[in-house]
């Protein structure tokens, strides 16, 4: 099963003609229902324009800026240099609309969605408005960008963040599932990992283990521009190449009436650890 849940990078790249994913995870590909992931990466002066159909989408500046045309808004998204570098400023585009993406300068783009049932407004999330949390301590430190997740942004069914690993770390750590429904103590949620790495030559890994018979389970070296879906299992941890931080996008939805993150910690692994 690692084979069809590690994904690297370019094995789902559009064809030339066919728009400019570099990477494209839709709920038919992955096996699921909700969550879907795209990286877009535009030319300077280059545009591309989506159908959003059954789903939310988050427009996500990875590297660079962009105007984001969407259900008669229009949003100017500043964007970063890098996902190293800071948080970034973003854009919600509801289902049922059609969306432009422009990039003056050029870049790279993430779409997180999730397929949802009501239309909420388009709307701008300001990065100076992104909670931003330490999490963890000493190697299992690391920084939590919460730019989408359930208590931060109003979205249907979507749920994201990003998180930063410093070299060396591990992070996913305690290993953690949500793959039942148990009110108040666990969610279901499908997740989309994607993966890049600083510094040249940077990798590293990422770990899921079954938590039921037959379910997922995956040990992968993974590089930029690689992601791992979770359908299912405990997942972590996420390990950093020494002197190479790593970072992450996390993709979440789930048939949960109550958009909420909910897990379970592996009892094996939660001795010192939170």
């Amino acid at each position: 099963m690692s084979d069809k849940l590690h994904i690297p990078r370019g094995s789902t790249a559009t064809a030339p003609g066919e728009g400019p994913y570099a990477l494209r995870i839709d709920p038919v590909r992955a096996g699921w229902t909700y969550s879907a992931l795209r990286v877009i990466e535009l030319e300077p002066g280059a545009s591309h324009t989506f159908d959003s159909g059954d789903s939310e989408w988050i427009v996500l500046p990875l590297v660079g800026g962009c105007t984001v045309r969407t259900a008669d808004e229009e949003f100017q998204l500043q964007g970063r240099a890098s996902v190293f570098a800071s948080v970034t400023d973003f854009a919600y585009v509801p289902r049922d609309a059609r969306t432009q993406i422009a990039s003056g300068a050029g870049g790279r783009f993430a779409l997180a969605g999730a397929k949802c049932e009501r239309r909420l407004p388009a709307r701008y999330g300001p990065a100076p408005e992104v909670p931003v949390e330490e999490r963890g301590s000493g190697t299992s430190a690391r920084l939590v960008r919460n730019f989408a997740s359930a208590d931060a942004f109003d979205c249907d069914k979507l749920i994201a963040v990003e998180v930063i690993t410093p070299g060396g770390n591990w992070s996913s750590y305690p290993p953690h599932k949500h793959d039942e429904h148990r009110p108040g103590e666990e969610a279901e949620l499908e997740e989309i990992y994607y993966f890049e790495i600083e510094g040249p030559g940077g990798f590293g890994y990422q770990r899921v283990s079954p938590s039921r018979e037959g379910g997922a389970d995956v040990l992968a070296e993974v590089r930029s521009g690689d992601a791992v879906l979770v359908p299912d299992g405990w997942h972590g941890p996420s390990i950093a190449q020494p002197g190479h931080p790593m970072y992450y996008l996390n993709v979440m939805a789930g048939p949960g009436a109550t958009r909420e993150w909910r897990i379970c910690f592996h009892p094996d692994h939660t001795e010192g650890y939170r």
